[in-house]
């Protein structure tokens, strides 16, 4: 889920996901239900590479495409066993030392480079400096924020870019919900990303629940173009890539999910695993061909 700054009733049905680019960037797009008695403002704490800049992220706007994670999780069709916010308008403080706000759909969000900068907002869009102790892994981290209506909601997804510092995929999975830091909590999350360097090593499509055995993660059964509306992404989605996708639901450790990548993320490499299960055909064929 993620860091809000005040209490939250309720949030569930996280979706992220995540792709690194060729020029060291990487794309997080997050959706969630959330309860709020109060306006909030969800914290996504991100891995920018230092020193940081205001300029380091860039916020997209995906209002018109709500259903990006439903066309997502439609790449992952079922398959038979028989067949292996509304969000209130901007409260950040104004004046002369104020971090740059953006209009980003029904978001009003703001990119803090460093912890430091949170002085710069509002103090009801962040956390008392006693929490931020609790979490020294953050010290050089930059943040996403965004400001958050009251409410029972599931707003529009939210999007952005950011300079990344390495070659890891990373998603903002820490949980602060009640101002407090629990060792563990309850996750409701599918995580979807894409990286040529998966593409390279899995094998043909099981089922929309089968992880796939070299990767641990679920692959979709064709590439992303397939399923999504690449135009409406905005370039946050690559067409030829397949997209992977892990699930995470029940009582886990508290803290963010990292997977490491290998090779270039665009280009995969040649992969004849998914014509395995074809293997034994083409064995009978070459077999008939050869004795015609």
């Amino acid at each position: 889920m993620c860091i809000f700054s005040q209490p939250v009733n309720s949030v569930a049905n996280t979706r992220i996901f995540a792709r690194l680019t060729p020029r060291r960037t990487q794309f997080i797009a997050y959706q969630m239900n959330y309860e709020s008695r109060d306006n909030n403002a969800m914290i996504l704490p991100v891995p920018v590479r230092q020193p940081a800049r205001e300029q380091d992220m860039r916020f997209i706007n995906l209002r018109e495409y709500d259903s990006f994670f439903d066309d997502l999780a439609s790449g992952f069709p079922h398959c038979d066993s028989s067949f292996n916010v509304g969000c209130s308008r901007s409260r950040f403080r104004a004046g002369a030392a104020s971090l740059e706000v953006f209009e980003v759909g029904d978001y009003i969000a703001s990119f803090v480079p460093t912890l430091s900068d949170f002085s710069r907002l509002d103090e009801q869009f962040t956390l008392p400096q006693s929490t931020w102790s609790r979490i020294p892994q953050y010290a050089d981290y930059g943040f996403a924020v965004f400001q958050l209506a009251a409410g029972a909601l599931k707003p529009h997804p939210m999007a952005f870019e950011f300079e990344c510092r390495d070659e890891s995929i990373f998603f903002p999975t820490m949980h602060i919900h009640d101002g407090r830091i629990h060792d563990e909590e309850s996750f409701d999350h599918v995580l979807y990303l894409q990286h040529a360097g998966f593409d390279s090593r899995v094998y043909g499509y099981r089922n929309h629940n089968v992880p796939d055995k070299s990767t641990g993660l679920i692959r979709s059964k064709y590439p992303a173009n397939r399923f999504c509306h690449i135009g409406r992404t905005h370039g946050i989605v690559a067409a030829d890539l397949l997209v992977h996708r892990k699930i995470i639901r029940g009582i886990h450790p508290n803290g963010d999910t990292v997977m490491a990548t290998a090779g270039d993320p665009m280009r995969p490499s040649l992969n004849l695993k998914p014509l395995l299960p074809f293997a034994p055909w083409l064995l009978v064929g070459g077999a008939v061909a050869w004795f015609a």
